[in-house]
């Protein structure tokens, strides 16, 4: 079975995360600091974005995947990974800069949405319901 939304959503998601983990290995490579954070702030928030970009996006992927096999639309799609793709830039974007911590919100808002609807959809699916 081709999943096309999920797949381009996949791929997009590996490409940002070749940068997010270059910026991490930069800082390291800055600072001299091989394991764990050493106590740099920068360094410790460039680790939890990246970090929180790869605990979340697998999982959001795979309920794309489980969503767009049981027949979601195009249209929930694409909404949904947009919204996480954006969630995962703003988050990303934030955390590193010491942003307002309600852009950071918005971020995890996003995401979470996109959380949310996808096994929302399947499961409703499954059980009949839509």
């Amino acid at each position: 079975m081709i999943l096309p939304v999920t797949a381009l959503f996949a791929a997009i998601m590996a490409l940002i995360q070749f940068p997010m983990t270059m910026v991490v290995g930069i800082r390291r490579a800055q600072t001299g600091i091989h394991f764990m954070t050493g106590d740099d702030v920068v360094l410790m928030r460039r680790m939890r974005a990246h970090g929180n970009f790869t605990e979340t996006v697998p999982i959001i992927l795979l309920a794309m995947a489980a969503a767009e096999s049981v027949g979601a639309s195009s249209t929930l799609l694409y909404a949904c990974g947009i919204a996480l793709l954006l969630g995962r830039l703003v988050h990303f974007v934030n955390l590193c800069r010491d942003g307002a911590p309600q852009i950071r919100a918005l971020g995890m808002i996003l995401t979470l949405t996109a959380m949310v609807i996808l096994p929302g959809f399947t499961l409703l699916r499954l059980a009949g319901w839509v």
